[in-house]
């Protein structure tokens, strides 16, 4: 199994904690970019993006920089939980839809 973490602090020779740069490993545009966009809703962001270094790598380096009243570990945490909560909804209204669906076919 690969030791590796799934998220790191990259070394960018950043000493302030309200500009970070992570880097995700085992993740592509999928995740970085429904991310991005959650973390961005958040008032405290200045700065969001993201970049993939190389195709052949599957990891994603997202750099952070915030307003300096919450750290950008806080927000990469607060839109990890955010984009969480989202996925349950849709997965909720999604296997609700599929219930109502099916019981209306067996109806018929």
């Amino acid at each position: 199994m690969n030791s590796m973490n799934k998220i790191e602090i990259a070394q960018d020779g950043s000493t302030d904690d309200y500009s970070k740069t992570f880097t995700i490993n085992n993740e592509d545009h999928t995740l970085a970019n429904a991310l991005r966009y959650m973390i961005m809703k958040n008032p405290n962001v200045v700065f969001c993006g993201y970049t993939i270094p190389h195709p052949s790598e599957i990891k994603v380096n997202f750099k952070i920089q915030t307003n300096k009243k919450v750290t950008a570990l806080e927000v990469l945490e607060k839109g990890l939980v955010d984009l969480q909560e989202v996925c349950k909804h849709v997965l909720h209204t999604y296997e609700t839809a599929v219930q109502q669906f099916q019981s209306q076919q067996m109806e018929a």
